[in-house]
């Protein structure tokens, strides 16, 4: 059964946009050479089989180094790759139907943007609620609007469920977001923008201990 890491903790995003020719094996296992314990690989504009192989691989890594490993939007790529969870948007399968469908001893996360949102989430049967984006993000497009660490507060005023800060996070803003009552940083740029990917990882975690 996979757990979420204590918390503080770094949740890294490996997107598979901003992979630019590194090897999606490669990439895992730096993430998990910085201390990540937790990952989630994203293919928003990648062909389903395509999708299946860079997360099977991505789970043979993870699984290696006792690192669980989410899907993004995929409910049923996760049980196909085997892999420990999934992770939904509002737009996607609701959490229920992806609890059906991977079993209780799987992780399922959601994300939210609004307070109705994170309050209904909470009577969801999920093991973590996304919240953001709490700083501004050029990651994603189509990004709902910035909601500060107000949202993470109120969050954590609400529900004991695990909350993930996600948009914009940086070792020099991760302190501030914890502050607010994340448990954890979802990142995409910080670990993927360009240069150590390992190295990066360490920083977030170091960031995330000095916070607790």
């Amino acid at each position: 059964m996979a757990r979420l890491p204590p918390p503080p903790f770094v949740y890294p995003i490996l997107d598979l946009a901003l992979l630019h020719g590194r090897r999606v094996e490669d990439v895992a296992s730096a993430l998990a050479a910085g201390g990540a314990r937790l990952l989630q690989v994203r293919g928003k504009d990648v062909g389903d089989g395509d999708l299946l192989e860079a997360v099977r691989r991505a789970h043979g890594v993870a699984r290696a180094h006792g690192m669980a490993l989410i899907v993004n939007d995929r409910p049923d790529v996760a049980l196909l790759a085997g892999a420990d969870g999934v992770h939904v948007g509002q737009d996607d399968l609701p959490p229920a139907a992806c609890r059906r469908l991977l079993g209780d001893a799987a992780l399922v996360g959601t994300s939210t943007h609004t307070l109705e949102q994170l309050r209904e989430a909470a009577g969801h049967p999920v093991d973590y609620i996304a919240v953001g984006p709490v700083f501004a993000t050029a990651t994603k497009g189509d990004a709902e609007p910035v909601v500060g660490t107000a949202l993470l507060r109120a969050g954590r005023a609400l529900t004991r469920t695990p909350l993930v800060a996600i948009g914009g996070l940086s070792p020099a803003n991760a302190a501030e977001a914890v502050e607010a009552g994340a448990d954890g940083v979802a990142v995409i740029a910080a670990v993927m923008g360009g240069g150590d990917v390992a190295a990066r990882t360490r920083a977030l975690r170091a960031a995330l201990e000095h916070a607790s």
